[in-house]
């Protein structure tokens, strides 16, 4: 995949699409380096309430990652997102474990979801993967401590290898 700069300032193009992979700390460390990735936001997807002050009930730790499609494409990005996931298995990434941790992509545009299960099915494996793929229901931000952590505090725990996080840096 060849690295092109997008133009931060060409509001025009942009794309938005949510990756839950696990812990988000390593997630938005990884994306906020990807060519053609404008901005990272760390946050919880797809939660059974309106909020997370009180509980984090059904949701899932995310990445909304505002993209470029004419720096990166959909399917690039997707393959990019596969690079940090095991996408078998449930629940569970890394040491973190919990619905919490399921991994997924959401969106609010079909033509997003439609991408991701075009790229999940070209597997041959792909009736194993458990990565869901779904409209995006709601979003929360998550708090300002949890946005670029790895970037703060790079000693913190990631379950994404060093030498994977930082690939494309």
């Amino acid at each position: 995949m060849k690295k092109q700069q997008a133009n931060k300032q060409d509001n025009s193009m942009q794309e938005i699409i949510y990756f839950a992979g696990g812990c988000l700390w390593g997630v938005q460390e990884f994306m906020k380096h990807l060519p053609g990735v404008y901005a990272t936001e760390a946050g919880r997807v797809n939660g059974l309430t309106n909020t997370t002050k009180s509980s984090y009930d059904g949701y899932a730790e995310c990445v909304k990652v505002t993209f470029c499609p004419s720096a990166v494409s959909l399917d690039e990005l997707i393959a990019y997102f596969f690079e940090i996931i095991d996408p078998y298995s449930v629940n569970k990434q890394g040491e973190d474990v919990g619905k919490k941790y399921r991994t997924g992509i959401y969106s609010e545009q079909s033509h997003h979801l439609k991408t991701a299960i075009e790229y999940i099915t070209r597997h041959d494996d792909a009736d194993k993967m458990v990565v869901e793929v779904l409209p995006l229901l709601n979003y929360v931000k998550s708090d300002a401590e949890h946005q670029e952590r790895l970037t703060h505090f790079p000693n913190d725990y990631c379950h994404i290898p060093k030498q994977i996080l930082h690939k494309y840096k």
